[in-house]
């Protein structure tokens, strides 16, 4: 009888533990296992009715993150990333690298960086369980504060905290976008594909010299929480147009802004995809603006209204 109560206390103390988790809590702990584990996911994304397979690995070699990507749809499109490297293996492109510590279309960048920076913007609430791809699963909503974005719904593996499945939510609680797992496993010996990966000689990543800046925009406004990542100037592919670049993210939504030369041709004011994908235009004195983001259309026209040139 004794070493019976001792095995029911082994097996329910993890799951008491569990129970007093916050949601959090639980992300923290997503956070630890997406850059310390060695595991394998099959996953599909749905965007606007279209099914993208995809297989992704990651462990830890020699101290180093290394992660693989494939797309199992249409043309050959990999990528690997060691550390703050990434290359991208494209069909009928020569490789090129890049500066980055995440390869981007997977998880958000605030799932393996500083959750906190979420806190402003939206709030944590923990949901029900439920079984995915064979496991079960603890729902963790994370909720807009406002209007001016999206939510989410995550549910995270109950017993390694890794990712199952992740819901992107309009305002009206419409499905737009799924990352789903169909198969996942871990693994407590580096697999060779990551192990040749560390070992090869990839393209080495150059840092592109942005072009002299002429202007400089600013915003009187962004949605609470957004913050400037980037600011470029460069050229569009398969154009000889300059253009500004301004990249903002709260930590899980991205938004593009595109500043160039105005135009004569009319261009229309709103898009909007299935996937919540948005495209507004506007005209700023000699100036056009394209902000292109997965937010709510008015949260984007506000963005282009608030831009101002400095003098």
């Amino acid at each position: 009888m004794r070493n019976i109560l001792i095995f029911l206390s082994l097996v329910a103390l993890p799951a008491l533990a569990q129970n007093e988790m916050t949601a959090k809590a639980w992300l923290e702990n997503m956070s630890q296992a997406l850059q310390h584990q060695g595991y394998k996911a099959s996953m599909v994304q749905v965007q606007a009715g279209h099914i993208r397979p995809l297989v992704y690995l990651h462990d830890k070699v020699d101290n180093k993150e290394v992660a693989f990507l494939e797309y199992l749809n249409g043309p050959p499109q990999k990528a690997v990333r060691i550390d703050n490297t990434v290359t991208f293996i494209e069909h009928d492109q020569t490789p090129y690298s890049i500066f980055s510590n995440r390869i981007e279309g997977l998880w958000p960048a605030a799932f393996t960086s500083n959750l906190g920076i979420l806190s402003h913007s939206y709030q944590f609430v923990l949901g029900g369980r439920a079984r995915i791809a064979g496991r079960p699963g603890q729902l963790v909503r994370i909720i807009s504060k406002d209007n001016n974005r999206f939510s989410y719904r995550v549910w995270l593996d109950m017993d390694n905290f890794l990712p199952l499945r992740m819901d992107t939510v309009s305002v009206d609680k419409n499905l737009l976008q799924q990352l789903m797992v169909v198969e996942i496993g871990q693994f407590d010996t580096t697999p060779e594909i990551l192990q040749e990966a560390i070992k090869r000689q990839w393209p080495s990543a150059r840092v592109i010299s942005p072009q002299k800046q002429t202007y400089h925009w600013k915003f009187t406004w962004l949605p609470k929480g957004f913050k400037v990542r980037t600011r470029d100037h460069h050229r569009l592919y398969g154009s000889r147009e300059p253009v500004e670049y301004i990249g903002l993210t709260d930590g899980l939504a991205n938004i593009s802004v595109y500043i160039s030369e105005s135009k004569t041709t009319e261009l229309p004011s709103e898009l909007t995809s299935q996937n919540g994908m948005a495209i507004v235009t506007d005209r700023i004195g000699d100036a056009e603006v394209v902000v292109v983001g997965q937010a709510p259309s008015k949260t984007l026209i506000e963005i282009a209204k608030s831009l101002r040139l400095e003098n």
